[in-house]
């Protein structure tokens, strides 16, 4: 229903709070809506969510899951996502196979306390099941400071944590330098936010120039690789030079890329996310498929 507009656009709708509460607050429009985007999404619930981090694992897959969420602006909300996580850890815990666990910082009050957020993780690291590892998202290039700070303090402490790194930010050359210091490992994104110009490279050339560079500084640098990106002419060629290097892809998206992949050899990671928060994923999503900036 909102297909064809301008990613720019789409990308600001997807964050826009009122836009959101337009669609949601009529039955109709916010079933169709969750229809569109249920594709991408591993469920409302935890319950949906284990059944498809299942299927992913009996294909082959390792999956990474998530409860949707950020922005958490008071303790009390972010305690409630913090139970909601634990919730999850159990669970995962009894599933036969390779499952990670995603954590978005300013789900876990990142906004409000650096050191009440670094709590609140902690005490997710002690329930992961042995050889899970905690992959910690990016966001906003004005949270990026804090997220590499919470990132270098979690491994250097011990935890199994892997940076995400966005290749579209003018700092990323330098935080990758950070993070290989820390000999922390790094799963490489192009960028999903909207950004100023004197932050980010434009969508297109620039940012798959800045990729392909960094995806070679990590691989030098010694660290664990994961190329999240579904572009296969930059992946394939990546691939093709950087040995044991991982893939990691959203659910939903080229799944049959993601199939011939295994079928090849390659370790694929699929990020599965659930909750009630799914509305900003699926705009991200969608700008994310539109080829016009």
């Amino acid at each position: 229903m909102i297909t064809g507009l301008p990613r720019r656009v789409l990308f600001g709708l997807a964050t826009n709070s009122q836009f959101e509460s337009l669609v949601r607050s009529n039955r109709f429009t916010e079933d169709l809506a969750y229809r569109a985007a249920k594709r991408y999404v591993a469920g409302i619930t935890l319950d949906e969510a284990l059944e498809t981090v299942r299927h992913l694992i009996e294909v082959g897959f390792g999956v990474t899951l998530d409860l949707f969420g950020e922005g958490v602006e008071d303790e009390l909300g972010a305690a409630a996502v913090v139970d909601g996580y634990r919730e999850a850890v159990s669970a995962v815990a009894d599933i036969n196979g390779d499952v990670y666990l995603e954590i978005v910082p300013s789900h876990l009050g990142l906004d409000i306390s650096l050191d009440m957020c670094r709590r609140h993780v902690e005490q997710l690291v002690e329930l992961l099941p042995p050889g899970a590892r905690l992959e910690i998202s990016a966001e906003e290039s004005w949270r990026t400071p804090h997220i590499m700070d919470l990132t270098v303090a979690l491994v250097e402490a011990g935890a199994p944590a892997l940076a995400t790194v966005q290749a579209n930010l003018r700092r990323s050359a330098n935080d990758v330098d950070r993070l290989i210091a820390a000999q922390v490992p790094i799963r490489l994104v192009k960028g999903a936010y909207l950004e100023a110009p004197d932050v980010a490279y434009p969508w297109g050339e620039q940012t798959d120039i800045a990729y392909v560079r960094l995806a070679h500084q990590i691989h030098a640098g010694g660290v664990g690789l994961a190329l999240a990106t579904h572009d296969p002419v930059i992946r394939e060629a990546l691939l093709g030079v950087l040995d044991n290097a991982t893939v990691e892809m959203l659910h939903g998206v080229r799944r049959d890329d993601a199939v011939q992949l295994l079928e090849r050899g390659h370790s694929v990671r699929i990020y599965a996310c659930y909750g009630q928060s799914w509305f900003r994923y699926w705009m991200r999503r969608v700008a994310e498929a539109q080829g016009s900036p």
